[in-house]
């Protein structure tokens, strides 16, 4: 048995020692109590942190009677995701397809998205509209903005993911006789999915940090309200520290989807 690889259950328990998620947990303990020290160093002012923390969380109503804080961010990430979900797949099935211009405006566009920044994408969507007539508001620029960026990456985790799939398998059910579009839906699909999920679900985690861009237009989300609390209170390290936290724990959130998602999509290949 190498170095590197875990002992067997039968055999950690022989030599007393716990078992591999008390293991874990205690690990994740310890990197906890760590960090919470290192914070805990730069002498916060916990009185702030607590008074503004409803509102960071998105618990309250901005004036206007809208979301903000994390309410906000999750909603515009939610309406950004099922977006870029869309034209991932349109932009994947178009690189797929034998026809030229489809597959040169799915090339031009994935290349645009993804060799600019997400600000100025952000920035000319909000600024270059108005332009033409156009007027967003500056959640609809920023929801836009995450859709089309984040679809260009997703259209290339797809098409990865479905051209993986063996050519043999879309034979196999042709030769039963399904049609085209059943075997995409029922066969290569389903099986894709094993491929895809991680590295989408990667991506939303991504997009969920970078939705705090769109603080530059005034949306009232986590990281505009930390800049403006810590501005008015000169108190920044409590403000940044506590949207670190609540982006920290959106993110878990979308770990734990991920893995019930993964075991969900994994089952045929369990042993």
């Amino acid at each position: 048995m190498s170095a590197h690889e875990p002992l067997p259950s039968a055999a950690a328990r022989r030599l007393g020692w716990p078992g591999f998620r008390t293991r874990l947990y205690l690990t994740w303990l310890v990197m906890l109590a760590i960090f919470v020290g290192f914070f805990l160093s730069f002498d916060l002012k916990f009185s702030i942190i607590l008074e503004k923390l409803p509102n960071l969380a998105g618990l309250r109503l901005s004036p206007q009677g809208f979301l903000q804080g994390a309410a906000l961010t999750l909603f515009v990430c939610a309406c950004a995701m099922l977006l870029s979900v869309v034209l991932g797949f349109a932009a994947a099935l178009a690189r797929l397809s034998p026809s030229a211009v489809l597959q040169g405006v799915a090339s031009f566009y994935t290349s645009f998205f993804r060799g600019t920044p997400l600000l100025i994408q952000i920035l000319l969507i909000y600024l270059g509209l108005p332009q033409v007539g156009l007027v967003p508001g500056a959640i609809s620029a920023g929801v836009v903005a995450l859709s089309l960026n984040y679809g260009a990456y997703l259209s290339e985790i797809f098409r990865a993911g479905i051209i993986g799939v063996a050519h043999g398998q879309r034979e196999a059910a042709l030769a039963m006789g399904l049609r085209p579009p059943q075997v995409f839906t029922a066969i290569v699909l389903p099986q894709a999915m094993r491929v895809i999920i991680p590295p989408t679900a990667n991506q939303f985690i991504s997009m969920l940090k970078d939705s705090s861009l769109i603080s530059v237009m005034g949306v009232w989300e986590v990281m505009f309200l930390a800049q403006s609390y810590g501005r008015s209170s000169y108190r920044y390290l409590e403000m940044l520290t506590t949207a670190a936290v609540i982006y920290w724990l959106l993110s878990m959130l979308l770990e734990w989807v991920q893995a019930r998602l993964e075991r969900r999509y994994a089952r045929a290949y369990r042993r």
